[in-house]
């Protein structure tokens, strides 16, 4: 479910990167009799294809063969979205499993680690403390379930924050909102000008989803949905849930603020980008990516000084910390508990991850590393400004929640994007949507 988000963030990344630097690597899938067994010292790193990480996920191979004493050689097999979690679901547990797998921590994890088929990393970083200090903590909380820890992170941060158009907001006379009321003020504001308030790519319900999962956020705090993916307290018929779900559905049909055709509106073609850079809307809620998406499709608009960006804003009175963040936390490299070389797995896992090279190919190739001092680093690159703000709002996080549908389980997603689309519509209100998702 989350291919949109990585493979677009990995094409516009290129425009971050040198792509001399993107060699082929790995395998379309593991060679045969590959696996986690260990058969002749082999160890198997399963991934998904990506032009800009591969490279970085093989140079991190080659260092750690070229510095061990183990004689496990690492090899690096990767899959397209959907055939890779197909695949893991199909190895996981057998004699095909790999040892370490790319992964998206929480939920994506949990049937895994319910079955007993990944190690607990918890003793590792027990025994390495300066591992488990070198990530940003809300980061590395992205792979724990019931206190123990499954992954240790791998790629670069992809929180949503709020994009805006600098233009669009100085001529309607509105200004950045910090709370709920002044963003129902700004699109009320923009409305009057003309404008349609919030560009939104409604045809995909997953961009619909970010609105829910800030509002329910700063209504009631993280608790609540983790209540909801754990199947405690109530789940969705959590007052909370109602609550925000109302405050959702009044910004959509009293005030207006995605316009009239946003459900034919698509992403992966660029259409709410367009409408936000062309100056026929003022905000646009969106994953990190979205500013590399940008920078490769209208650089003007990035380089004009056009293009803003700020947290999602503050709901008065609300339990959930104004700081606390949702989206991509990271990507996780996991150990299956079966592994037959799980000493050279952690070997690699607590030296390479944060390594200097591996952090200064990471920014290379566009993104924020998880990692505890980099600023200086980010702060002497491109785009400065804009990388620095992704990692302070990730360093000041209280909280940082990964996207619902990949926190939860595949068939609860689907449903709950079905039901979130039709609230977009007006075919569900508030109570509706819990009770399509309820029981």
């Amino acid at each position: 479910m989350n291919s949109r988000r990585l493979t677009r963030v990995a094409t516009a990344a290129s425009t971050l990167v040198l792509l001399s630097s993107v060699a082929a690597c790995g395998s379309s899938g593991p060679s045969a009799g590959g696996g986690g067994g260990g058969g002749g010292g082999s160890a198997q790193v399963w991934a998904l294809q990506d032009p800009v990480l591969n490279p970085i996920e093989q140079g991190s191979i080659d260092r750690f063969a070229d510095s061990t004493d183990s004689d496990v050689e690492f090899e690096l097999a990767t899959f397209g979205n959907d055939p890779y979690k197909q695949r893991l679901r199909t190895a996981i547990g057998s004699p095909q499993a790999p040892d370490l797998f790319f992964n998206w921590g929480g939920g994506n994890l949990k049937e895994y680690v319910d079955a007993g088929k990944i190690e607990d990393l918890t003793p590792l970083l027990d025994e390495n403390p300066e591992v488990r200090d070198a990530f940003l903590p809300s980061v590395l909380n992205g792979a724990v379930l019931d206190g123990k820890n499954y992954g240790l992170p791998m790629r670069g941060m992809q929180p949503v924050v709020l994009f805006y158009n600098k233009a669009v907001l100085d001529e309607a006379g509105v200004s950045v909102p910090t709370t709920w009321d002044e963003l129902l003020t700004a699109v009320d504001g923009l409305n009057a000008a003309g404008k349609t308030p919030i560009a939104l790519a409604g045809n995909q319900p997953w961009t619909e989803l970010m609105w829910a999962e800030y509002l329910l956020d700063r209504v009631g705090g993280p608790e609540v949905f983790q209540n909801i993916r754990d199947g405690v307290n109530g789940g969705w018929e959590q007052p909370q849930v109602l609550e925000a779900m109302t405050m959702l559905t009044d910004l959509i049909q009293n005030h207006d603020a995605f316009g009239d055709e946003f459900a034919s509106v698509g992403y992966d073609v660029g259409g709410a980008s367009t409408i936000l850079a062309r100056g026929d809307a003022g905000f646009h809620l969106m994953g990190t990516w979205e500013y590399t998406n940008q920078l490769d499709q209208q650089p003007d608009f990035v380089t004009s000084g056009d293009l803003g960006y700020t947290l999602f804003p503050a709901v008065t009175g609300g339990a959930g910390d104004p700081s606390n963040l949702v989206g991509n936390v990271s990507n996780f490299y996991s150990l299956t508990a079966d592994s037959e070389n799980k000493d050279a797995a952690e070997e690699f896992l607590t030296t390479q991850l944060t390594s200097d090279e591996y952090v200064t190919s990471l920014i290379e190739a566009g993104d924020v590393p998880p990692v505890a001092g980099v600023r200086d680093q980010l702060e002497s690159g491109d785009n400065a400004d804009y990388t620095t703000f992704v990692y302070d709002a990730t360093v000041e996080a209280s909280n940082f929640q990964l996207s619902w549908d990949q926190d939860l389980s595949a068939d609860q997603a689907t449903q709950m994007l079905e039901s979130l689309s039709r609230l977009f519509l007006g075919e569900l209100d508030a109570q509706g949507f819990i009770d399509s998702l309820a029981g």
